[in-house]
């Protein structure tokens, strides 16, 4: 299929050292090959790679890519986030993935973490329109939330702030997506929710992340990944085909774009990508 590529994204986690940052400009140059509306960057637990985030960003803006950093009060307080707000705006940078963020490991409860809403309404009030304010959503229900009906209020409430889109955590069966998009209508909610897209390349990594975030690998998919774990190359050929009908379900199914999570990788988003757009 023929698809317009103008509202897909893709996401990096900063590197922790020299070797990783180098790797990861060579990736991003690959990678805005493809042409992809922006780049977001992750922002460690905490706040833990606020400045390596920022020198990310940095980077890929300088070399004339449009960029979001991820940001949120993690262990920061308004003064702290205010200023990094102000470098952001003066590096040219107009887009932010708000979020409420993990806190860090040994830390406890996370109900230390101030909300995303309140973290849009900050930006929203010390920036005005300036920033492009993206938020995060979860089709299968975050794993800390009591209720379908509690975690759509926590949505809106970050959409009653001044969210302008969200971006969804992965997931595998397109049906969750759309039932969540029917339930965020009924509930007031109408910005764009962009799907979150994971490229599968490794079942147990897959797993440990999904084990954590609270996605869903699908009973069929998981005993298929197991039985093709210990053949790398038949397990991304199969990957990338299951992920790729993903996409195209979601796209024929009216989702906005696509924001691709590629765990600082190239090759399985530009195959993924190249499968979506060429006839």
């Amino acid at each position: 299929m023929s698809t317009d590529t103008s509202h897909f994204s893709i996401e990096f986690f900063p590197p922790r050292t020299p070797a990783g940052e180098e790797k990861l400009d060579a990736v991003h140059a690959e990678l805005s090959k493809l042409g992809p509306e922006f780049f977001s960057v992750t922002y460690g637990a905490g706040g833990s790679t606020r400045e390596g985030t920022k020198r990310a960003v940095t980077r890929f803006r300088e070399a004339g890519s449009r960029v979001a950093p991820h940001l949120s009060f993690g262990g920061s307080d308004e003064g702290e986030i205010l200023a990094l707000l102000h470098d952001y705006k003066e590096a040219g940078i107009d887009r932010l993935v708000c979020l409420r963020g993990d806190a860090p490991s040994g830390m406890g409860s996370a109900s230390l973490y101030r909300y995303a809403n309140e973290l849009v309404e900050f930006v929203r009030k010390e920036t005005g329109d300036h920033f492009t304010i993206d938020v995060a959503c979860y089709p299968e229900v975050h794993p800390q939330s009591r209720s379908v009906e509690s975690d759509l209020e926590f949505f809106k409430a970050k959409v009653d702030a001044g969210a302008d889109s969200a971006i969804t955590q992965y997931f595998y069966n397109a049906d969750a997506y759309f039932g969540f998009v029917d339930d965020c209508a009924r509930a007031g909610i109408n910005i764009p929710i962009v799907p979150g897209i994971m490229p599968i390349t490794n079942y147990a990594n897959l797993a440990r992340f999904s084990a954590a975030c609270g996605a869903e690998i699908p009973r069929w998919l998981t005993k298929r990944l197991e039985f093709l774990e210990h053949d790398d190359q038949a397990l991304r050929d199969f990957g990338l085909e299951v992920v790729t009908d993903l996409c195209e379900q979601l796209l024929a199914g009216g989702a906005p774009g696509l924001h691709f999570y590629s765990m600082n990788q190239a090759d399985s988003v530009t195959r993924l990508w190249q499968n979506l757009v060429e006839d």
